[in-house]
């Protein structure tokens, strides 16, 4: 105890050594010069906590961690206790004796300090040029709660946190199998952020797993914060605005992908789960899909494609009918289309986008402002707003039917990134109709698709299995046939096991 009073008393005298030279420097056998050391690396670091205490051996020793990180109760009875009441010789503490989950020794300060950064905690003896890592993270973490972006009618309320450990345990909890595998890596040069990858051995790809692995390495950044930042490292096409990994934050789900022989990506810090390699249809498939009946689940898989082309095109059409094609109208909808747009002073396009832009603008206000005020602003003012346009003479009757219409339908594509882009294509859709159009609607729309066609995700046709046509995939894209009547895991994630294990329908084990 005297060492550690003395480093005490002279820390102001101490000068302080260049902590860039220390970090590969090994550790000291005596423990003033470890703790010097140790102040030289966290000089501003006022949260480090270094707890001085001497064992039962008699030896001075100090337990060094960073407050807020660790688990107090931990520290208190599963390594203190021992190290003073019980533990009779040095040794024993190397041995693994002290009652933690997880211990390892280290000698060097860079993994001292990598260590403490991550909610470890360090035991120095004096006379001793190894320390102790001791496991006991105890951050502060978010009780699972529902998803609220992917809420269900009938699936699970769980939904993912910002730890990835629990994360990995909500998907283990599903797939309780022993070809579940798990690869951790680190990426970023500051934050350190743990990426972990899980897969079914037996069923995923080889080559998938050895490509996000390679991708991952390939990130060169300070840190990841969340997995929006990391897809965009990884992904094939960073240009494109289709998104071409799903982010999702439903444990049922993630599992569900990769029974299908698809990866899953956790991110540290993040409570979305990255899904790859993933094709177009697989973003208009929701969990309730597969807890509803195969009828109401194929209808409303139905219904999404169709708000899909609503939602691209119906402004488009109705700019272009009103500009070049009044003719195809019956008299009687083009007469009372004329009487709606008598007072307006603006061309069909202008009038789309003021009320398009006017809608995001009411829909990003919602989701900003607290949850019950959102509700209410992006209800009431878009009734106030549309009504005063129209009797204003701004916008037409139509318009406004046409732009909630067109609203509506964005919101029931079930992935949010993907009714996103969408809703962004309305517009050099609009612009299409404008200038060209039925022929530019077209046009865009065979561009469109020439785009899906071409993307690639990890190696995987975008577009499948519609192009290429894999019919035997149809049965889970268009609409949702019985469950025991999918015998078959999807051919566009290529899975090296393509025979889903179990029994049919009949009750006889599938060949």
């Amino acid at each position: 105890m005297g060492t550690i009073r003395r480093w005490l008393n002279g820390m102001r005298s101490v000068p302080i050594k260049e902590s860039s030279d220390q970090l590969n420097q090994p550790i000291s056998g005596t423990l003033e010069n470890n703790l010097v050391n140790l102040r030289a690396l966290f000089s501003h670091a006022p949260d480090l906590v270094t707890r001085q205490f001497q064992l039962r051996t008699g030896d001075d020793a100090v337990l060094v961690y960073l407050e807020g990180l660790i688990d107090k109760s931990a520290i208190n009875n599963n390594i203190l206790t021992p190290l003073i009441y019980e533990i009779d010789s040095v040794n024993d503490i190397w041995n693994s004796s002290i009652t933690i989950a997880k211990t390892e020794i280290v000698t060097l300060w860079s993994d001292i300090e990598n260590s403490i950064f991550q909610g470890k905690s360090i035991l120095l003896i004096d006379g001793q040029t190894r320390s102790l890592v001791l496991h006991t993270q105890g951050w502060p973490q978010r009780a699972i709660k529902e998803p609220q972006i992917e809420s269900t009618l009938k699936g699970s309320h769980q939904g993912f946190v910002e730890t990835s450990g629990q994360n990995i345990a909500l998907i283990r909890r599903y797939l309780p199998n022993r070809e579940l595998k798990i690869k951790e890596y680190t990426v970023g040069s500051r934050g350190n952020t743990r990426v972990s990858i899980m897969y079914l051995e037996d069923v995923v790809q080889p080559d998938y797993v050895k490509e996000m692995e390679d991708r991952l390495l390939q990130v060169k950044v300070d840190a990841i914060l969340n997995t929006g930042e990391l897809a965009e490292f990884i992904e094939d096409h960073p240009i494109s605005m289709f998104p071409q990994l799903i982010m999702t934050e439903r444990p049922d789900s993630a599992a569900a992908h990769i029974l299908q022989g698809r990866i899953a990506v956790i991110v540290d810090h993040s409570p979305s789960v990255i899904i790859a390699p993933v094709t177009f249809s697989a973003f208009f498939q929701s969990v309730d899909d597969y807890s509803n009946r195969w009828i109401i689940a194929s209808f409303l898989r139905v219904l999404r494609y169709i708000a899909l082309v609503t939602t691209i095109s119906l402004s488009a059409v109705y700019i272009a009918i009103v500009s070049f094609h009044y003719e195809v109208l019956p008299l009687d909808l083009l007469i009372s289309i004329g009487e709606s747009r008598a007072k307006v002073p603006f061309p069909p396009i202008i009038e789309a986008l003021l009320m398009e832009l006017a809608l995001e603008m009411l829909r990003e206000a919602g989701l900003r402002l607290p949850g019950p005020i959102g509700q209410t602003i992006g209800v009431v003012g878009g009734i106030v707003i549309g009504q005063a346009a129209v009797q204003a003479g701004i916008v037409s009757n139509i318009m406004v039917i046409i732009v909630a219409i067109t609203a509506i339908s964005s919101f029931i594509i079930p992935d949010y990134d993907m009714s996103s882009s969408l809703r962004l294509l309305r517009f050099p859709m609009m612009l299409m109709a404008a200038l060209f159009g039925m022929v530019g609607i077209v046009i865009g729309l065979m561009i469109i698709g020439a785009h899906l066609i071409s993307m690639e995700s990890f190696g995987i046709s975008y577009g499948s299995p519609i192009a290429p046509i894999r019919l035997s995939d149809w049965k889970d894209v268009w609409i949702r046939v019985p469950m025991w009547k999918m015998k078959k895991r999807p051919l566009s994630a290529n899975p090296t096991q393509l025979q889903r294990q179990g029994v049919n329908r009949e009750g006889e084990d599938q060949p």
